[in-house]
């Protein structure tokens, strides 16, 4: 590792459950001196090691509610560590059902405790460490991202590379009817585009069938529409990655969420990745009834 790089200490923070471990291991395995859990009170003191020592030039560590108390100091000593070295703070985050889920699913205890359920813990966590996700530079909720994904979006934040692969796009379908997708960046409507429900023949098939596909974009409107968007969209998105942002999540609607949206959202993501985007599709509504 180069000796003359700006030192850098990168703090990893966030909800239990969230993958800050992941993205502690992601950073080591990018060069960064990793630490987890180190005690709060020692954190000035590492972050002059790593300001001084020729050997660590970049570091990362955890900070979170395994701390109790000591999260009320956060903040404070958060702002004499800007004043003494480059520092980023990067918040992790998912959905409270998400959540509860990989709680489930690893039979982990929460870290506060059993006495209440695990989505009460949720809860109270997120209050006792909203006032540290203020001060966060990069805000990540996990919820649509596995593993593999959220390592790679780490890498292309602390890795560098062309402007197009500093932000990753994530297309979501769905149906209005089941409700907006909560960690929307931008959502589109698609109701005003004729209604392949109506008809009885495509009425169980869904917007990735050819036939179903060919029906909405035999309507002038519609590739209008997807041009637009498109245009938009490529215009938008190096303006995002100037200002940090690490992905976007761009949501198409439709009534159900089987067939226009889907289709719409589908061909939005050829036409971003074909502009040299990292792009990716899911349709949060095409299994549930119409």
């Amino acid at each position: 590792m180069s000796t003359d790089a700006r030192p850098e200490l990168v703090v990893i923070t966030g909800l239990s459950g969230s993958g800050k471990g992941t993205v502690l291991k992601c950073l080591e395995d990018l060069g960064y001196y990793a630490v987890d859990n180190l005690p709060i009170g020692l954190i000035p003191k590492f972050a002059e090691l790593t300001k001084d020592s020729p050997s660590i030039r970049r570091a990362a560590l955890v900070v979170d509610i395994r701390e109790r108390d000591g999260l009320e100091n956060f903040p404070d000593l958060y702002a004499k560590l800007r004043r003494k070295i480059a520092t980023r703070l990067i918040f992790l985050e998912a959905d409270a059902d998400t959540l509860v889920r990989r709680f489930s699913e690893t039979r982990r205890p929460h870290p506060l405790g059993s006495e209440e359920s695990v989505a009460a813990n949720v809860r109270r966590e997120q209050r006792q460490m909203e006032k540290t996700r203020k001060l966060a530079d990069h805000i990540i909720n996990t919820s649509k991202f596995n593993v593999h994904e959220l390592r790679d979006l780490i890498k292309d934040k602390f890795q560098q590379g062309p402007a197009e692969e500093k932000i990753r796009v994530y297309i979501t379908s769905f149906g209005y009817r089941h409700g907006l997708p909560a960690d929307s960046d931008l959502v589109f409507d698609v109701r005003f585009l004729p209604n392949p429900n109506y008809l009885p023949e495509y009425k169980p098939l869904t917007g990735r069938d050819p036939r179903v596909a060919r029906y909405i974009r035999s309507f002038p409107q519609t590739i209008e529409f997807m041009d637009r968007i498109s245009q938009l969209l490529v215009y938008l998105l190096p303006h995002y990655i100037q200002e940090g942002k690490s992905y976007l999540t761009i949501s198409f609607g439709c009534t159900g969420g089987h067939h226009r949206s889907v289709m719409i959202a589908d061909e939005i993501r050829k036409r971003l990745s074909k502009a040299g985007f990292k792009v990716k599709a899911t349709h949060r509504d095409l299994t549930k009834p119409v």
